[in-house]
C-alpha cells in the first residue's frame, strides 16, 4: 500500500504556472511507476504524465511541451510544473502510484485556470 497526499492547486490565469507535489508514504523508488492524472467532471481521468522507477517519463500529447514531470526520492515527492496554462487544464489533478500489486491515488488538488 501506499498513501498520496498531493498539493499545489489553485487559481491561475491563462499564461501562467503551478507546480503540483505529490508525497507519498514510502520509497518512491520501490514503486513501479508514479503518474498524474486529471479529470473533469462528467469526463473520464486522463493521464497527463508518468515516470517509471527507473526515471522514464512520458507526457501526453495535450500537454507535452508545457508540463513536465519530475522526482525527488529524498523526498519521496513528485511533481508535475506546468507552464502556459490554458483554460482546457482546469480539473482536479490526481497522483497515481503503482506499487506492482496494485494502483492508488491520492484525493486530488483543484487546477483552475481562468480567461
Amino acid at each position: 500500500q501506499v498513501q498520496l497526499v498531493e498539493s499545489g492547486g489553485g487559481l491561475v490565469q491563462a499564461g501562467g504556472s503551478l507546480r503540483l507535489s505529490c508525497v507519498a508514504s514510502r520509497n518512491i523508488l520501490s514503486l513501479d511507476h508514479m503518474a498524474w492524472y486529471r479529470q473533469v467532471p462528467g469526463q473520464q481521468r486522463e493521464l497527463v504524465a508518468s515516470v517509471t522507477s527507473g526515471g522514464t517519463t512520458y507526457s501526453s500529447d495535450s500537454v507535452k511541451g508545457r508540463f513536465t514531470i519530475s522526482r525527488d526520492a529524498d523526498k519521496n515527492t513528485v511533481y508535475l510544473q506546468m507552464v502556459s496554462l490554458n483554460v482546457q487544464d482546469t480539473a482536479v489533478y490526481y497522483c497515481y502510484a503503482d506499487t506492482g500489486y496494485g494502483g492508488y491515488y491520492g484525493r486530488g488538488t483543484q487546477v483552475t485556470v481562468s480567461s
